[in-house]
């Protein structure tokens, strides 16, 4: 379950999210059966050779989960705020606009907000409006745009929620937008288990 507030629908043109598949490199070609009879000892032994160099054989690293699909399913883990800029500044170039930098004052606006619902275990604006908690936090807006959610567990799926919400898109397509802060908070014992907060901002 999941549910969407906003303070404030072109369609993204996205880039492949499949990881590249890792292929592990064949250790024995042969055209014969793999437990084909052997005919001679010395065949049997160049075979035992042969498997055994495979045994110790170097593996290929499991592949990373890219961080827009990592879920934010623990305390300890937060949302990449360069994966969410690079995500969110590519659906704003593709509908014509500039993209957003991280702001760090943007940010921990979006924290004690994300932080505020995970504790009320509700997605809420608060009662104080926006451009009074971001004064609060030392930045001067003369624009912005705040989206709040909850029940998400990965960036991809924040986004793609926003982005099929008109007054979600509206804000992440926020004209003046120059600016961003993004984050999430995790309380397991409410209904939505990850808070979301973003910002744009002027």
């Amino acid at each position: 379950m999941t549910r969407l507030s906003h303070a404030r629908t072109p369609r993204l043109v996205a880039p492949s999210l499949v990881a590249p598949s890792l292929v592990a490199p064949s250790c024995v070609s042969s055209s014969r059966p793999a437990f084909a009879p052997a005919r001679s000892l010395a065949s049997a032994l160049a075979c035992a050779l042969a498997l055994a160099g495979c045994a110790g054989a170097p593996r290929a690293p499991a592949p990373e989960t890219p961080a827009f699909y990592a879920r934010l399913t623990a305390a300890d883990v937060k949302v990449d705020l360069n994966a969410a800029r690079d995500m969110i500044s590519l659906y704003r170039s593709n509908n014509g606009l500039s993209g957003l930098a991280v702001d760090p004052a943007l940010t921990r606006a979006a924290q004690a907000q994300a932080d505020a619902m995970a504790r009320a275990g509700q997605v809420t604006h608060g009662l104080v409006p926006l451009g009074q908690r971001l004064a609060g936090q030392g930045v001067a807006a003369r624009a912005a745009a705040e989206n709040v959610s909850a029940g998400y567990y990965t960036l991809a799926e924040a986004f793609s929620g926003w982005r099929a919400s008109k007054p979600h898109d509206a804000n992440m397509l926020l004209r003046e937008g120059r600016r961003m802060g993004i984050a999430t908070a995790y309380a397991p014992g409410t209904k939505y288990k990850v808070y979301w907060a973003l910002i744009l901002a002027d």
